[in-house]
């Protein structure tokens, strides 16, 4: 199945020029890059690109080179991939993986002036579709985004391989894809833009589908449910940052996203189940800082959610039971930087605040007056 989109509404990136989605698409491979290139350039990781290369092996008409990327979009791997580009004299780059691997080939196809293919190999984020790279540091640490012009010229979901990815993949997925409703609706949720109006109702509606639809997904991989719940964490996800851009794009659940990748014990956990504990956070927040019960009915829904399938709840379930408290500091203290997406939030929150939300967020106390934030001497994880 193939299908097209414009790429943009008044500058604004919306949506890959061009989008394949079906079983064995992959197979076409050859036919697909050929409008875009002759010497394609494939970035990814080397698991990825060994899972490609059964593909690449039977492309007798175009000039293909492969690199890696290594283990995160970083500037130090950027110089080299710019490296890679000039040496094979690219003029098409075909990024295949995970978002990392899927950022660095849509930062470096910009860099470097030439069309981008994106081939994602789970359905853990939305990143084959986005206009955006998040760039971090050699240790994995979260470092800044940088904003692209505009989405991939091609995307290729191939489904068959989509299902060979780890079933964990899928369900940081749609931690990822949940927090489009829980940020857009508080960031954009009072907006009267058009477009970010029907950003926000889009996550709304993303939500409800990975509500309904995701446990059987989970225990049917390949099933109708399974690649509804792919199309919602890998398209419909990137929808909504399509159409109502940065301020419906990330909030505090990406912020604790971004200050979690600070600690050694997160490299483990990946970047979805983060997201979906940031959500919590979120919301947490939202109890304490606003008393605002809606939020409180909010989390005891996502806990049980999460209980149903997998995601995690606590820091102790991202690895994290024996975090210091000056590593939390430091990763409260990064969510909170002045230039951070949290500051999206209708409301101030302080490192200490943040601190405090993140050790309860399974808690099962409404926020009340009764419940009040801890300094952050009293905070103990």
């Amino acid at each position: 199945m193939s299908t097209s989109s414009s790429l943009d509404y008044s500058g604004q990136a919306v949506a890959p020029q061009r989008i394949i989605r079906a079983q064995h698409s992959l197979s076409q491979l050859e036919s697909l890059i050929q409008p875009y290139g002759q010497r394609p350039l494939v970035v990814g990781g080397d698991q990825s690109l060994a899972r490609l290369r059964p593909y690449l092996s039977s492309i007798s008409s175009l000039a293909v080179s492969t690199a890696s990327y290594g283990q995160d979009c970083s500037e130090t791997s950027m110089t080299a991939l710019s490296k890679a580009v000039s040496m094979h004299q690219a003029d098409v780059v075909v990024g295949v993986g995970g978002g990392k691997a899927l950022d660095a080939a849509k930062l470096l196809a910009y860099q470097h002036h030439c069309p981008v293919i994106t081939i994602p190999t789970s359905a853990a984020t939305c990143a084959a579709w986005t206009a955006l790279s998040n760039l971090y540091s050699e240790a994995g640490a979260f470092q800044y985004d940088v904003g692209l012009p505009q989405c991939p010229d091609l995307l290729i979901l191939d489904y068959e391989v989509i299902q060979t990815a780890p079933p964990r993949t899928l369900i940081a997925g749609i931690g990822d894809a949940l927090a489009k409703w829980y940020e857009a609706s508080v960031s954009s949720g009072h907006s009267q833009e058009t477009l970010t109006i029907a950003a926000v109702q889009q996550a709304r509606v993303l939500r409800d589908i990975l509500f309904q639809k995701s446990a059987v997904a989970i225990a049917q991989p390949g099933g109708e449910d399974w690649q509804q719940v792919v199309d919602a964490t890998v398209l419909m996800a990137g929808v909504v940052g399509g159409l109502g851009g940065a301020q419906c794009r990330t909030v505090a659940a990406h912020a604790v996203h971004n200050g979690l990748t600070h600690l050694t014990p997160t490299r483990s956990s990946l970047h979805g189940e983060k997201v979906a504990y940031g959500i919590l956070v979120q919301l947490r927040l939202e109890e304490l800082i606003q008393n605002n019960h809606l939020a409180t009915t909010a989390r005891h829904q996502l806990l049980k959610f999460y209980g149903e399938i997998g995601l995690p709840m606590t820091l102790a379930d991202l690895g994290m039971a024996d975090v210091s408290l000056k590593d939390l500091q430091t990763a409260a203290q990064v969510a909170c930087q002045p230039d951070s997406d949290l500051h999206h939030l209708p409301f101030t929150v302080t490192p200490d605040q943040l601190m405090a939300a993140m050790v309860s967020t399974a808690s099962l106390m409404a926020g009340s007056s009764a419940n009040p934030i801890p300094s952050s001497d009293e905070v103990c994880p």
